[in-house]
């Protein structure tokens, strides 16, 4: 049944290579569990009792909750699927809870950061140096995904009507608008990039190797991580973190929380909402500062 909820994650949900992957091995290893720890080796009979040794295994293991939480989340979907589909009668992770976690604030790059991040005097003007300012800029001023930036196209670029068509998580189209100044060095990597690699079509990716093969998420890693360890003081150095810092950005300078959710692409505005944890230390700041009475 496991290649069956796969498929339906798949075809009906839409879901992303990333969680299709992620949901397959979190499976499996559930099920070489119960195959080793209760001789049980249809995980469709599983009950309350081994999903709990399970997550009790894991947790002695040292997996961090966050980790945890990800795969009891996974056990939910998947006997979720199978009460539908009147393969059980009753759901065994009725009673199963979710490990508690500290909650974070999403990281960010101050301003004064990012404008010497994006400065483009310490980029080469080569190809890959044109390049990989795009990547800096691109993810930092409309806060695409990763896999959202790795899967553009040059034909998602609509520099008439200053926009861009992002593909999302489970295959959900948004339009971003893209800045004058985004626009203008847009089509600056496009010059270099046909200089590059002669005529461009549409079809081609927008962000590639030095061989035009579509980039992957390491590259795309080692580019951001190469940059911000020139400049940022922040423990992680990731992709993501330039999207918290596009939203973060966006909320101190008094946006609208529907606006950004839209722009990023969330489901319900709880994602959203993290950002504004970030709006409110800084104004806490400013009130200590200036209120006499702080």
């Amino acid at each position: 049944m496991i290649d069956s909820f796969i498929n339906y994650l798949e075809f009906e949900k839409k879901a992303s290579p990333h969680t299709v992957d992620a949901y397959r091995r979190d499976l499996e290893q559930f099920e070489e569990f119960t195959s080793l720890s209760f001789e049980i080796n249809d995980i469709s009979q599983g009950t309350h009792s081994e999903l709990r040794a399970w997550v009790i295994d894991l947790v002695d293991r040292g997996l961090s909750a966050t980790s945890v939480n990800r795969k009891i989340a996974t056990l939910r979907s998947y006997y979720k699927f199978l009460l539908r589909s009147r393969i059980i009668s009753s759901d065994p992770t009725y009673k199963l809870k979710s490990l508690k976690t500290p909650k974070k604030l999403p990281e960010f790059v101050q301003e004064s950061v990012i404008e010497s991040v994006l400065n483009e005097s310490i980029y080469e003007q080569s190809f890959e140096g044109q390049r990989d300012k795009m990547v800096m800029e691109f993810l930092y001023l409309t806060g695409v995904r990763l896999s959202e930036l790795i899967g553009l196209h040059w034909s998602d670029i609509n520099l008439i009507e200053d926009s861009v068509k992002v593909l999302g998580k489970r295959k959900k189209e948004r339009i971003i608008p893209i800045t004058k100044g985004l626009k203008q060095n847009i089509l600056l990597y496009k010059k270099v990039f046909e200089e590059r690699f002669s005529k461009l079509g549409q079809s081609d990716y927008f962000i590639v190797s030095n061989q035009q093969n579509q980039s992957y998420p390491m590259m795309i890693f080692r580019i951001v991580r190469h940059y911000l360890d020139l400049f940022a003081q922040t423990s992680k150095r990731s992709p993501h973190v330039l999207r918290h810092t596009f939203a973060t950005h966006l909320l101190n300078k008094g946006a609208d929380l529907n606006a950004v959710k839209d722009l990023l692409g969330h489901a319900n505005l709880a994602a959203t909402q993290l950002y504004t944890h970030n709006s409110m230390e800084k104004l806490k700041a400013v009130f200590e500062q200036a209120h006499p009475k702080a």
